[in-house]
């Protein structure tokens, strides 16, 4: 069973997915099947005997779990939601057993209050445990941990950055992403990135106090696992850069603050999915600039007319001039793309097979005015 309740709190609770390997794993192992034999003892004991002795040294190991939480710079979100599972894995097994031993009802009723109260017992001595830590050392962790997140946004020197890790006891990951996301829907998400997620809400750069964003330093959600990034941020609204080496991060963040600019509807964004429109925006004069120059034979036709036949232009472009597809794309027959085009030539002449031409027309009607 304490095989089975660490395997579903590894895929329920990503940010134990790594913490839970190698000497760390068997470290909780055991702890789970000391909470359970503690819970079994408390079940079966006889009523005049003391439950503080059962208790004890269940409650000291949930105790310590709290104050390791804190000393890696942890909320306690990511420790309550494996409880929250480990009670669930556990009473399915220990109901199926009961079930299947032929206990009435009632006394199974009985069983899972027991399983929900011991849960709460070993949580609040859990948070207790984080709550001593923090008083102490955790609070002064946490504020060398908001400077390094400072300097990483700001570009220090890699040697300014590795002091300032050494400094906060944060391990660099390969790799950090920044997320830009609203500072009201941040609680509990750094505990679902990992021990080593920096976050900060004050002071950004380029970003005005009074939009209340905050920035999540998220570390090793690249490649196959910017999937698992996604799936954590689900429910809000995000800017989501590349990933980085960790000295680099800046570049993500910044990344992340462009994409504010973009004009799209998802939820999430992610950078790497709109990279032509960042590339595009970069400068907007100079796209303005583009589109006057590129579009100018246009400039004398009535605005409806122009409109029709950019927005015919456009779809020729990336369709290759194929009449069909563009015809479908527009809703309109083919003759009447035949008829636009054939204005069109008129207009721009030759230019229209010239390369140049045709890249600037295909940057130029490829953002929006």
């Amino acid at each position: 069973m304490a095989e089975n309740t660490v395997t579903a709190v590894t895929v329920e609770v990503p940010s134990y997915a790594r913490a839970f390997s190698g000497r760390m794993g068997q470290t909780i192992e055991n702890a789970v099947q000391m909470a359970l034999g503690a819970f079994l003892r408390l079940a079966v004991r006889s009523h005049d005997s003391d439950p503080s002795a059962t208790l004890s040294p269940a409650l000291d190991g949930a105790y310590e779990l709290g104050r390791g939480e804190a000393r890696q710079g942890r909320t306690m979100d990511a420790l309550l939601s494996a409880y929250r599972v480990g009670a669930r894995v556990a009473w399915r097994e220990l109901s199926s057993t009961a079930v299947a031993a032929g206990l009435a009802a009632e006394t199974v009723a009985r069983f899972a209050e027991l399983v929900f109260a011991f849960i709460d017992e070993l949580s609040a001595a859990s948070v207790a445990g984080h709550t001593d830590e923090l008083a102490t050392t955790g609070r002064v962790r946490q504020r060398y941990l908001d400077r390094l997140a400072k300097q990483l946004l700001a570009g220090e020197a890699v040697e300014t950055l590795k002091a300032s890790a050494d400094e906060a006891d944060w391990h660099p990951p390969e790799t950090l992403t920044a997320v830009l996301v609203a500072e009201a829907q941040t609680r509990g998400l750094a505990a679902r990135f990992g021990q080593a997620t920096l976050q900060l809400s004050e002071d950004l750069p380029g970003v005005d106090p009074s939009e209340s964003l905050a920035v999540l330093l998220v570390p090793d959600l690249d490649g196959r696992h910017r999937g698992q990034l996604r799936s954590a941020l689900q429910g809000r609204r995000a800017l989501v850069g590349p990933a980085r080496p960790w000295a680099l991060v800046e570049s993500s963040y910044r990344r992340a603050l462009r994409a504010r600019q973009l004009q799209v509807e998802e939820e999430i964004v992610d950078t790497e999915e709109h990279l032509v429109e960042l590339v595009l925006t970069a400068d907007r004069e100079a796209v303005a600039d583009l589109r006057r120059h590129a579009l100018a034979p246009l400039a004398e036709l009535r605005p409806n007319t122009a409109e029709r036949l950019a927005e015919t232009l456009r779809s020729w472009l990336l369709h290759q001039g194929q009449r069909e597809a563009v015809a479908a794309e527009l809703f309109v027959h083919p003759q009447t793309v035949r008829y636009r085009m054939t204005q069109l030539r008129e207009l721009y002449g030759d230019r229209l097979d010239d390369p140049r031409m045709i890249l600037e027309l295909t940057v130029a009607l490829g953002v929006s005015p």
